[in-house]
This record gives structure tokens, C-alpha cells and sequence, in this order.
């Protein structure tokens, strides 16, 4: 009966082992190479399996690519769109980008874990949202759709004891994602307190580790969505032949009036009959957005962990900072007072840094046509920041100097308001 048993069982289970074996194995079995058309439609695919897995982005920003950090404003493709001027114009980049709707710090962080050999003394773009620091910082959902266990255990299979790691191990804990694997939560508690990895616990996230990484170069390139890249092509047809800046902004001018005859925000009509239109006939929109503030949230520290990634692997980073479409502030009463106060935050923890390459866009909410709905670029806001992010990206920069301090984790800079920010660096 035993021997019945096992001639029959006895395949399945060999190949289980197998299976295993292949999977747990950091040998990569020759499944690396990814094709150029690949790259391209992952580059501006904004997939989440992409943003979560490893092989695809490592590959495309070994050969060239450049990341774009960010979130929903790069699924806003217009001829203007970094992504098509770059491929239009035969730049020496092209934009990967990296950020969808709900992405912010955290997932970004998390996202640097293993591309940090492609961001070792290179370039970036990083895209800073104001719509980010709300109190309560990022969204437990939103995380949640774009937590990667492989990034997970490619951090703390290189964990340090520093305010770092510990912050960070805090910050996913307070994520129902964390407890998805029961293992990595037992480790990130210990990150957490301060206390090293057990023995078994490095030896299981470095199984777990090689598990998921070969599980990314098996099915990470399948159905790799490729309708942006066809809109990419679609949209770098309408541009002309040769760049010329002030062309090119006659020409988003253009685009921009056409694209918004129906409201009375230069709002996309699209945008505008899908999401606004039946909302502002109500009513229910005027002056909803009048005791919001983007001065106090979990985001500032969050931020922090970028920057302090991007010190360590020595990124130089041009920061981006959007404005908001002034007409819409308006409307729905956002402060104006706030967003400066914001604006002044932002820039001190920053710059308190030694991060100085800063695009700030945000006097530019009045702009006509700069922004395609409330709170994206488009049009001639996509062609100002491409007029700083092509030069540079193309041109060689004096290599930054950093120096970055914990006190940025601490709650009393979440909390901090920008008024106070003489008396806090005074005190610090």
C-alpha cells in the first residue's frame, strides 16, 4: 500500500521539492534578459506589479532609464508629458516612471529597496505633492495596494541599527499589509525596538528573498499593460519635427483652449464632465477644501525616508513642486496663506539638507493652461518642468553634499507649524 501510495504521490511531490528548490535559490536560471519593447512599455506602463517588483525596473534603469518618483500626475499623458518629449526629441533619458494614484513617501521608500544599485551616484526626478500631507498622512488602503513583500525583505535583509530602519519599521507596522507574513512581522517588530535579526529570522528573509525574486523575473513581464505607450506615440505625433521652447508653448496653449471650452476652471473637459460637473451643479464643492491643511502629517517624516535613502546611495535629485489650479483653490476656499506655509516646510527640510535642485512651480497655479485639472500639469506646465528636468538630466551637475538629521522623524516636526520654524531651528 506504502509503495502504492508513493508511486503515486511520489512525482508530485519531487516536483513540489523542485519547485521549491528552483524558486528558493538565488541562482536566476537565465531569465534576466528583457527586451527593449519590454522596457519601453514598462517605463510608462505605471503597472503595479512593475512598481512593486524588482526585475523589469532594474533592468530599464541599467540600460539608461531615469526614474521619475510621483504619483497620479504621470498618467496625465499629453504631447507635453516628460515621457513624450523625451521620446520625441531623442533625449540622452528616458522618464521610468514610478507612482500612480495613491502613491506617496512610504511606497516610495519602499520602492528604492532593490533598484538601490540603479540609484547608486546617479540621477532622479522626485515628484513632491502638497495633496500628500494631509493629517493622517498616507492612506493604510492605498499602501496596501502597493506593498511589496520582496522590497520588504530586501530591506531588512539589509537592515541598520539607525532612526532609519527603526522609523520605517514603525511606519509599516501601523500598515494592515505588514501582517501579511507572519515572519516579516515578527522581524519588523524587532526593527522596531532597536533589536538585530535573529539568525533564523535573516536566514528566512533571505530564503524569502530569493522566492520572490524569481517569482518576479517569471511573471513579472506578463500582460505588461501597453496602451500608455501607444498613447505616448499617438501624442509625440502632434509635436514638430525640431524642439523650440517657445513653439512648443504656443502650441500647448493651443492644445490647452481646445481641450477646455466647457468650465470655467481650464479644466479638461473630460476630466470635468467625469468628475466634477454633476458635484459642482449641486453645489457640494464650494468652499469644502477651507479647513483643509497640508502643514501638520505623518507625510514630513514619511518624506524623510526618501531623502535619507537618496543620501546614502548619493542620488542627486531634482525635486519637483507642483502648484494647484488657482481658479479651483479658489473656489473650493483652500488657503492661500496655508499652501505658502506649506511651500516654506517643504523647502526647509529640504534645503536644511543640502537637497537645492528644486523646481518650484507653485506661484504657477494662475498660469493659463499650466494645469489640466486641479491639482496635475499639463500642457504648459508639463513643458516648464521639462525646460529644468532636460538640462538636468543631459548636463553634468556639482555633485550635492548632504547632511541629513533625525529630528525630522520626530513629532514635533510633523506637527510643526511653519511659523515656528525660526524658534525650532534655534532650538535644534
Amino acid at each position: 500500500m506504502a509503495k502504492r501510495l508513493l508511486r503515486i504521490f511520489g512525482p508530485l511531490i519531487l516536483a513540489a521539492i523542485l519547485v521549491f528548490a528552483v524558486l528558493a535559490s538565488p541562482v536566476t536560471f537565465g531569465f534576466k534578459h528583457i527586451s527593449t519593447t519590454r522596457e519601453r512599455q514598462a517605463a510608462v506602463s505605471l503597472s503595479p506589479n512593475v512598481l512593486r517588483g524588482k526585475h523589469i525596473k532594474e533592468a530599464a534603469l541599467s540600460d539608461g532609464y531615469v526614474p521619475f518618483f510621483g504619483s497620479s500626475e504621470w498618467s496625465r499623458i499629453d504631447p507635453m508629458h516628460p515621457s513624450v518629449l523625451a521620446q520625441k526629441y531623442h533625449r540622452d533619458y528616458r522618464p521610468f516612471l514610478l507612482g500612480a494614484r495613491g502613491t506617496q513617501s512610504l511606497t516610495q521608500f519602499f520602492v528604492m529597496q532593490n533598484i538601490q544599485g540603479q540609484l547608486r551616484n546617479k540621477k532622479a526626478v522626485f515628484f513632491v505633492s502638497p495633496q500628500w500631507f494631509v493629517k493622517g498622512g498616507t492612506r493604510k488602503d492605498a499602501f496596501g495596494f502597493y506593498y511589496s513583500q520582496l522590497q520588504t525583505a530586501e530591506w531588512l535583509t539589509h537592515y541598520r541599527h539607525d532612526a532609519i530602519d527603526q522609523y520605517a519599521a514603525k511606519r509599516l507596522l501601523q500598515m494592515p499589509a505588514a501582517k501579511s507574513d507572519h515572519f516579516i512581522y515578527a522581524a519588523l517588530q524587532r526593527v522596531a525596538a532597536g533589536k538585530s535579526l535573529t539568525k533564523d529570522q535573516r536566514f528566512y528573509l533571505q530564503t524569502r528573498k530569493n522566492m520572490l525574486t524569481q517569482e518576479d523575473q517569471f511573471f513579472s513581464g506578463i500582460n505588461l499593460p501597453s496602451q500608455n505607450l501607444s498613447r505616448v506615440n499617438r501624442q509625440a505625433k502632434k509635436l514638430p519635427t525640431h524642439y523650440s521652447y517657445s513653439a512648443l508653448d504656443r502650441l500647448g496653449g493651443q492644445l490647452g483652449k481646445q481641450a477646455t471650452g466647457n468650465n470655467p476652471f481650464q479644466i479638461s473637459d473630460k476630466f470635468y464632465n467625469h468628475g466634477l460637473k454633476q458635484e459642482i451643479k449641486t453645489g457640494n464643492l464650494k468652499d469644502f477644501q477651507k479647513n483643509l491643511s497640508y502643514l501638520q502629517s505623518p507625510e514630513y517624516s514619511d518624506f524623510q525616508l526618501c531623502l535619507d535613502q537618496f543620501a546614502r546611495l548619493h542620488t542627486d535629485v531634482l525635486f519637483i513642486i507642483p502648484p494647484i489650479n488657482q481658479r479651483w483653490q479658489k473656489y473650493t476656499g483652500l488657503s492661500e496663506t496655508m499652501l505658502k506655509q506649506f511651500d516654506q516646510k517643504i523647502h526647509y527640510q529640504l534645503q536644511s539638507q543640502g537637497f537645492n535642485n528644486i523646481v518650484d512651480l507653485s506661484d504657477k497655479g494662475n498660469v493659463p493652461y499650466f494645469m489640466t485639472d486641479t491639482i496635475h500639469p499639463g500642457w504648459r506646465g508639463w513643458l516648464a518642468i521639462d525646460k529644468r528636468v532636460d538640462p538636468f538630466l543631459t548636463k553634468k551637475q556639482a555633485q550635492p553634499r548632504y547632511h541629513t538629521s533625525d529630528k525630522f522623524y520626530e513629532k514635533q516636526w510633523q506637527q510643526l507649524e511653519p511659523s515656528q520654524l525660526s524658534q525650532y531651528e534655534n532650538n535644534k
